[in-house]
């Protein structure tokens, strides 16, 4: 039994490492929305940190549309950058469970 626990901590700190890894890869996933007329565009990480932020001359103009489309295209890429970002770690974290009898319909 000791043996076991032994391993199981030694692949838990093994996945934790996984996932640390994956966390920084995701850093250097881009995520890009841009608005349907393309006047504006955004691109985040799968971290969900904003990188940029284009937009168009004549969305100056109008601080009221501009601010409606800056809201609508950084919550569209928010939601796919939560999507790529917790799809990767979800695989990560449950490739590195342990065996353990009984938990297996809990994790599915």
């Amino acid at each position: 039994m000791f043996g076991d626990m032994m391993g199981m901590m030694g692949k838990l700190k093994e996945t934790q490492q996984k996932i640390e890894d994956t966390k920084k890869r995701l850093d250097t996933v881009l995520i890009d929305e841009s608005s349907s007329d393309e006047l504006l565009t955004v691109t985040l990480t799968a971290n969900r940190e904003i990188k940029s932020i284009s937009i168009a001359d004549e969305l100056l103009e109008d601080k009221e549309q501009l601010e409606d489309y800056l809201i609508l295209n950084l919550n569209k890429a928010i939601a796919k950058a939560t999507q790529v970002n917790e799809a990767e770690l979800a695989a990560v974290a449950k490739e590195g469970m342990p065996n353990i009898p009984g938990l297996g319909n809990f994790m599915e």
